[in-house]
Formats: structure tokens, C-alpha cells, sequence
């Protein structure tokens, strides 16, 4: 078993380590390539116009001057031409990739990026509350999510979105299987400033958001204190839709 771990917290974060941990129970060579520094956010970017830097962090260990795709794309042509890694997993993220917030993330980004390669790939995030920032979810629960995984195929251009409750690994309810749920985002806040020499600069604040707990989504599973696990696949393609669009234009 091989394996390639990503993040999009830099190769230095927290979770990063936890990962590694949960990793070397599942694998005898585990392979790290991940962003230098946070790139939160970053979503499926690829950087395109300015050259991106490997560096050496030892054995098997690499950190990318890019994004989280840039990593993931970056290892698999660079280390792995020859023998693609059996399975990529990104995280552990500092907080939950649940609903809409998908779209906004690199940790899941990384994870597609392995899918469109065909390789089997993961993503998981350890949500948090305002009591504080612990892993003890994922530590106690990542291998007994993952080690199923390992036994079951998986289409091309899929991959699997995990989740782990704000609680101690005791506290865990169990395994849920679900499906994405919605937000329902508010107006969010924009910090207008000026720097020191004048100019004016912008800063998204923080958004309020309504969570929508529909029965089966991976919202309800960590607001009831389950792991979420998220089959997602890369087809976007409204296929309800297609039928009346081919009426409309006549085609």
C-alpha cells in the first residue's frame, strides 16, 4: 500500500501530523506532498502563470509553492510517473468541509484532483467549536472510516468526504453515511481599509450561516455527532435538466 497525503493547511499544520499518524496504520510507505504555507480557500485553483518550487523536507516529505492541486498534480508527475500511489487522502482539515463549502475548498480540491487522475482519494476535515481546537475525533476514528475504503472500489471521477464531530473520539456517535447538504449564507461583511500608503484595500469578513439539516445530509450527521462520510462525484451536469433545455432549443 502506498499512499500520498495532501492538505491545504501547509505542510506544517497540526492536522498534517495527525494525518501522517493515521497514515502510518494503514501504510508501510507514506508519501507527503502539500502546500508550504495555508491556502484555506484555494478551492481547484492551478497555478498557471508563475513557475511553483519543490522543497525537501525529508524522507518522502515535500512541501509545493502553490495549492493544494499543485501539490497533488506536481507529486503524481514527478514521483509517481511510473506507480500511482493506491490511495490519496487530504486533510486533516482545521475545520468542517460540510454542504456548499465544498466548492471554496482545497482540502476536497486536492482529493479530485487525485480523482480525475483515477486514483482513489479521500478528504477529511475535523470541525471545531469556540471550546477549542482538537483532533481527538479523527485520530480515534480516521483508521476504522478508511480501512473499509481500501476494500471498495471506486468509480473513475469520484472520491470520499469525511467529517469528524467537534467531540472527543469517546463522544462519537458512530458512522454515518450521507449525502451533501446547503447552507443557507447571509449577507457576509466587507472590511474596507486603507494600508499605510493610502490605498485602499478590501477584506471579506466572516459570513453567518443557516445551516439546512435535512434528514440524511452530512450537516445533520456532525450536528448529531456522527462522522460524515460523502460519496461525491465530479459529474456536475444537471441530467434532469438536459431533457427540457433540448426542447427549448429544439434539439
Amino acid at each position: 500500500m502506498r499512499i500520498l497525503l495532501t492538505n491545504d493547511d501547509g505542510i506544517h499544520a497540526p492536522g498534517m501530523a495527525v494525518l501522517e499518524r493515521i497514515a502510518a496504520e494503514l501504510a508501510d510507505e507514506v508519501w507527503v506532498c502539500a502546500p508550504a504555507e495555508e491556502q484555506s480557500g484555494a478551492g481547484h485553483a492551478l497555478t498557471l502563470h508563475s513557475p511553483v518550487r519543490l522543497r525537501d523536507h525529508g524522507e518522502r516529505r515535500y512541501s509545493v509553492t502553490g495549492t493544494p492541486t499543485d501539490s497533488v498534480n506536481l507529486a503524481l508527475r514527478k514521483f509517481f510517473a511510473d506507480s500511482r500511489p493506491d490511495l490519496v487522502i487530504s486533510g486533516v482539515n482545521a475545520g468542517e468541509n460540510l454542504a456548499d463549502d465544498i466548492t471554496y475548498s482545497g482540502t476536497v480540491s486536492a482529493a479530485m484532483e487525485a480523482a480525475l487522475a483515477g486514483i482513489p482519494a479521500v478528504a477529511l476535515s475535523q470541525a471545531f467549536r469556540d471550546n477549542g481546537r482538537s483532533f481527538d475525533a479523527a485520530e480515534r476514528w480516521a483508521v476504522e472510516v478508511l480501512r473499509p475504503l481500501l476494500d471498495t472500489p471506486m468509480a473513475r471521477r469520484t472520491l470520499v468526504n469525511v467529517n469528524f464531530p467537534p467531540l472527543s473520539g469517546e463522544d462519537v456517535a458512530g458512522i454515518r453515511i450521507t449525502r451533501q447538504g446547503f447552507h443557507e449564507y447571509a449577507r457576509g461583511s466587507l472590511v474596507e481599509n486603507t494600508d499605510p500608503r493610502g490605498r485602499p484595500y478590501y477584506w471579506f469578513g466572516l459570513e453567518e450561516m443557516e445551516h439546512t439539516l435535512d434528514h440524511g445530509t452530512d450537516l445533520e450527521a456532525v450536528a448529531d455527532g456522527y462522522v460524515s462520510v460523502t460519496p461525491l462525484q465530479l459529474d456536475l451536469t444537471n441530467h434532469g435538466a438536459i431533457g427540457a433545455l433540448a426542447e427549448r432549443y429544439g434539439a
